[in-house]
C-alpha cells in the first residue's frame, strides 16, 4: 500500500475531468482498507467513476476501490447467491453471470461502473432495478473499521437512491455485493418497448439474447466513455402528479409518459430536454449529446465545473418550460 501524491484523477472518472489528488491510494484487498482507515485520514472514495462529476481538485486522501473476485452458493435447484467484490467491473460481472446462466442481471447490461456502487444508487435500466435481485451487502464503517451486513430492506432502496445517498451517505464503504439469481425457469423482462421491438421475432430468447439486445440498444444511444467523456445519464426522470400532467398533455399531445402510480406520472427527461433545443448543442467543450438528450459530454478539455454550468442552465430552461424540477443523477462533486 503505497500512498501517491498530486495524481490526475482523468483516468478514473468517465467524464474525464482532469481533477488532481492531493493524495491517492489503490486498496487492492480488505487489510489495504483496514490500513487506510487506522490512518484516520479523510477520505474521497473512488471505485469506478462512473456517476460523477469532479468541479475541483481533492484535497482528502483519495482511496481507489480496487478489490476483486466472485464467489456463489447454491440456495437449492432454482436460485443461487452470487457475491462480488466492490471493485469488480459491473458489465463484465454480469455477463459472467450470464455465461453461468444465472438469470435476474441481463437487463443492467452495458451499464458503467463497479459493483460497490450499484446499489448506492439502484442502477437500473429497461425494466429493471438493482432491488429486484439484491440480497446483501458487506460494508466497512469508516468510523470504528467494523465490518455490517446490510439487507435489501435496511438499504431502502428507492428510484436511483438509497440509505447510502442519505442518512448513511460517506459513512460506510461497500465491500463487496450479493445477488439472488436464478439458475432456471428464469423471469425474463422484455416488456420495455425497445427490447420487446428487438426481440419481437424471437419467441424464446436466451439471457445472451436480451443482454445482447441491451447493449445495442445502449450503444445505439449512448456514447462510450472511452471516446467521449459521459457519464451515462445525467438527470433522473422526474415523476408528477396526475393533475400536472393532464396540464402538459393538452400542451403537447404527444408527451411520452409512464404510469407510477394512481397519482404518479413519471416524465422522461430526454424528452424535456429535447423539446426545449439542447440536443446536440455544444458549449465550448461541454455539451449534450446528439443521439441521447439526457447525456451530457466532455468533448476534451471541458471543466468539471463547466459541465456544472450547463446542467444548472438546463434544470432553469425545464423548469421555465415545463414547471418541472429536473433532478441531478450524478454525484457532483
Amino acid at each position: 500500500m503505497t500512498i501517491l501524491e498530486n495524481i490526475s484523477l482523468k483516468p478514473y472518472n468517465t467524464f474525464g475531468i482532469d481533477a488532481i489528488a492531493k493524495q491517492f491510494v489503490t486498496a487492492n484487498s480488505f487489510n489495504d482498507l483496514k490500513n487506510i482507515l487506522s490512518l484516520k485520514k479523510e477520505l474521497f472514495l473512488l471505485s469506478g467513476g462512473s456517476n460523477m462529476l469532479l468541479t475541483k481538485n481533492i484535497e482528502k486522501l483519495v482511496v481507489h476501490l480496487n478489490l476483486k473476485g466472485i464467489t456463489t452458493s447454491d440456495i437449492d435447484e432454482n436460485y443461487v447467491l452470487v457475491t462480488a467484490e466492490a471493485g469488480e467491473n459491473w458489465h463484465e460481472f454480469v455477463l459472467w453471470c450470464i455465461s453461468k446462466n444465472y438469470g435476474g442481471l441481463e437487463n443492467l447490461s452495458l451499464i458503467p461502473g463497479y459493483v460497490g456502487s450499484c446499489p448506492i444508487q439502484n442502477i437500473g435500466a429497461y425494466g429493471v432495478e438493482i432491488k429486484d435481485t439484491f440480497y446483501q451487502l458487506e460494508a466497512i464503517e469508516i468510523a470504528t473499521g467494523k465490518t455490517h451486513i446490510f439487507n435489501n430492506s435496511d438499504c431502502n432502496f428507492g428510484y436511483r437512491n438509497s440509505v447510502f445517498k442519505n442518512n448513511l451517505k460517506g459513512k460506510y464503504i461497500i465491500t463487496k455485493v450479493t445477488f439472488k439469481l436464478t439458475k432456471q425457469n428464469h423471469q425474463l423482462n422484455i416488456s420495455y418497448g425497445a427490447i420487446k421491438s428487438a426481440l419481437e421475432n424471437n419467441e424464446h430468447p436466451t439471457l445472451k439474447d436480451i443482454s445482447d439486445a441491451v447493449i445495442a440498444i445502449r450503444q445505439s444511444k449512448l456514447p462510450d466513455p472511452k471516446e467521449i467523456g459521459n457519464s451515462g445519464s445525467f438527470f433522473k426522470n422526474p415523476v408528477i402528479d396526475t393533475e400536472s400532467f393532464k396540464k402538459l398533455q393538452k400542451k403537447y399531445p404527444e408527451i411520452p409518459h409512464y404510469i407510477v402510480s394512481e397519482n404518479e406520472i413519471k416524465i422522461p427527461a430526454g424528452w424535456l430536454i429535447e423539446q426545449s433545443g439542447f440536443k446536440g448543442k455544444r458549449f465550448g467543450d461541454a455539451g449534450i449529446h446528439k443521439n441521447q438528450a439526457l447525456v451530457l459530454v466532455n468533448y476534451g478539455n471541458a471543466t468539471g465545473k463547466e459541465i456544472h454550468e450547463l446542467a444548472q442552465h438546463i434544470q432553469q430552461t425545464i423548469l421555465q418550460n415545463f414547471a418541472i424540477e429536473l433532478e441531478i443523477e450524478v454525484n457532483v462533486i
